[in-house]
């Protein structure tokens, strides 16, 4: 695989994003990750899967610099797959746990929510969804996603203001379960994987897909719809303009350096 690193033991698959330095989503990591979660879903010799980034990174969102070049037809894809991949893990059986090693802004919130419980690395690290300044229009199976952890309101509110949280505000708001020393982060994560998978394996399954199934019933819809809109205002002019603002950004040499 091209963007993920994979290690399984004792039944446990890690999953570790590895695309540079901050592991930024491209059309490929969703699709290899697509096909793993898949996978996994129906392998009896996997029985829980970690969710993992690098140092100071589980992953800085999507891919602009990569993903804003694409033509009409590669970024229906992208997008269509995109929310897939949302479906996928949201409606994995298994248990699914993220180790947040640093930054998860954007598209890396959304992988972190899709799971079943998050630890995050302590530190000046941020987590949320931000696409309304960047101007992508947010789809409502977003805010269900993002309010199934932290209430409808909040999410409505942070959705429209495109709010970042630091991690001590992002556990006292729900969205991330536990916070550890960097160095911790792993074993924090696998500690609470295991406990899940000691359980009875078809009980806590089929308990979790109950305890999500009006999540994910949005999460498996049609999002032809959807898609139409967020692609159309993604091809504005203003969109664009402001796209190309913030890639100059990521490429100018101080962000290089962040």
């Amino acid at each position: 695989m091209n963007t993920l690193q994979v290690s399984i033991k004792d039944k446990l698959a890690v999953i570790m994003l590895d695309r540079g330095r901050s592991n930024p989503i491209n059309a490929d990591m969703v699709l290899e990750l697509t096909m793993l979660m898949k996978d996994f879903a129906g392998d009896d010799q996997i029985g829980g899967v970690i969710l993992t980034g690098k140092e100071n990174f589980f992953s800085a969102g999507l891919d602009l610099i990569e993903v804003y070049n694409y033509n009409e037809e590669q970024s229906r894809t992208f997008w269509n797959d995109f929310l897939n991949l949302q479906a996928v893990l949201t409606s994995f059986k298994k248990p699914l746990v993220a180790a947040i090693t640093g930054h998860s802004p954007a598209g890396g919130c959304v992988m972190a929510i899709c799971c079943d419980y998050r630890v995050m690395a302590d530190g000046k690290f941020i987590i949320g969804l931000n696409e309304i300044p960047v101007g992508i229009i947010v789809p409502d199976v977003i805010f269900y996603l993002y309010a199934f952890w932290i209430g409808k309101r909040k999410a409505y509110q942070y959705l429209l203001e495109g709010k970042l949280l630091q991690v001590n505000e992002a556990l006292k708001d729900g969205l991330i379960d536990e916070v550890c020393d960097p160095a911790d982060v792993m074993a924090a994560a696998e500690k609470k994987i295991r406990t899940y998978m000691q359980l009875n394996p078809v009980t806590w399954s089929q308990s979790k897909l109950n305890l999500r199934k009006e999540l994910i019933a949005h999460l498996t819809a049609d999002q032809t719809g959807t898609l139409d809109v967020m692609l159309k205002q993604w091809w504005a002019p203003e969109t664009r303009k402001t796209l190309e603002s913030i890639i100059q950004n990521l490429k100018s040499p101080m962000a290089k350096k962040a």
